[in-house]
């Protein structure tokens, strides 16, 4: 693992300041002479190289192999709107705006070193970019020719796969490695919609709202597949999730794994024209940033609350949210922008669904197997606050 470990894991926070270990904000004691706890190498990874959290969360310390490389003595902060994070300890060797080269580089080097081993290896490389800050380098800077940084930083970004991709070829291993491109959800607001709209831009395409939403915006992403060996060139109409990528690596190396492992991973080998013992994903569960659900099966959604339950209009909470519909069907093949809701004409469908998420959420996961445990009080479990 190299780059941004959004997972959590544990610092070695002295005790009077353990009260505040949520707070984002905190200027918590941290005794850096101690690895982390429940990070990387905790949960499997051989090697392991990266930062906790987003670059806007502090403190910004690199970790490799669970121990900090060094004691951060220095406080910094960036008050740009776009390139802003939060003040806090930062060590000498970490630099935010060097971080995208930094684990491309250490990336490149790993692949140099072990591409021609006897062993196969794996690389999770999570992307500090293009999240906030949003801190494009030099060589980048003005690229796009939005005026807007956050255009500069995605030409940055395919910078970095072309790096790996280059590097793949370099070593006469690309044919047989597989290569996947993905994004854990749609654009962040902090691109500055508006600005880019007078350009003609519009970061979520033709998708209804951003990151935070409940809407295809919020989680229609790119993902893409690279296996020259096995893979022809082209497109698929089958519902993926990122959490399928457990269940399609094990396929492909040929492990198995205990029925409480991977409960929502599906392999997507089918969708690559591959032979595969899998069943194939027929639904998809989502969940916006303040809880709401929607549910996605064929052509249908059904989203289980009014508004975005997100950060865009209609916001929960916002004026007025309380006279639309609790319930919002959207048919995706003919209304992918999610502007016409049916759920005062297609009753029994919204019906259908409510029923079948709401199994999902009691059984604990939605592949086939034994039920597993899933916290949550009842009235969230049956998906009840509809009838309130």
């Amino acid at each position: 693992y190299v780059g941004k470990w959004h997972l959590g894991w544990d610092w070695a926070i002295l005790p009077e300041d353990s009260k505040d270990i949520n707070n984002l904000n905190a200027k918590i004691n941290v005794d850096f002479s101690k690895p982390v706890q429940n990070g990387p190498k905790t949960h499997g990874f051989d090697y392991s190289f990266g930062f906790c959290g987003s670059l806007d969360m502090a403190p910004y310390v690199w970790v490799e192999n669970d121990m900090p490389t060094s004691v951060p003595t220095k406080f910094t902060e960036d008050k740009g709107s776009q390139s802003w994070w939060r003040k806090g300890l930062t060590s000498d060797d970490f630099s935010h705006e060097q971080v995208l080269p930094d684990i491309t580089k250490k990336t490149v080097k790993f692949i140099n070193e072990n591409a021609n081993s006897d062993q196969p290896f794996f690389i999770y490389m999570p992307l500090p970019a293009p999240h906030t800050p949003i801190l494009p380098t030099k060589e980048f800077q003005g690229k796009s020719g939005l005026d807007n940084p956050y255009g500069d930083f995605v030409i940055m970004v395919d910078w970095v796969v072309g790096e790996i991709k280059r590097t793949l070829e370099k070593q006469g291993i690309a044919e047989n490695t597989v290569l996947i491109f993905t994004s854990d959800n749609g654009c962040s607001p902090q691109a500055d919609y508006a600005q880019l709209e007078t350009k003609g831009h519009n970061p979520s395409y033709i998708f209804r709202g951003h990151k935070a939403d409940i809407y295809e915006g919020g989680h229609h992403v790119p993902y893409i597949v690279s296996w020259p060996a096995k893979v022809k060139p082209g497109k698929t109409d089958q519902l993926l999730c990122t959490t399928d990528l457990f269940g399609t690596v094990a396929e492909i190396i040929g492990v198995d794994y205990a029925d409480n492992v991977a409960e929502d991973s599906y392999s997507f080998l089918p969708a690559l024209n591959l032979k595969s013992k899998s069943e194939v994903r027929e639904s998809i569960v989502h969940h916006s940033i303040n809880g709401s659900f929607a549910y996605r099966k064929g052509d249908w959604k059904a989203i289980f609350c009014p508004g975005s339950g997100g950060w865009s209009a209609p916001m929960p909470k916002s004026k007025g949210i309380e006279k639309l519909p609790k319930v919002q069907l959207y048919n995706l093949t003919e209304d992918i922008g999610e502007e016409n809701n049916l759920q005062d004409k297609q009753v029994s469908i919204v019906e259908k669904y409510r029923k079948e998420l709401a199994q999902i959420v009691n059984d604990g996961r939605s592949t086939k197997g034994q039920p597993q445990k899933n916290d949550g009080p009842e009235k969230w479990k049956q998906l009840k606050w509809m009838d309130e």
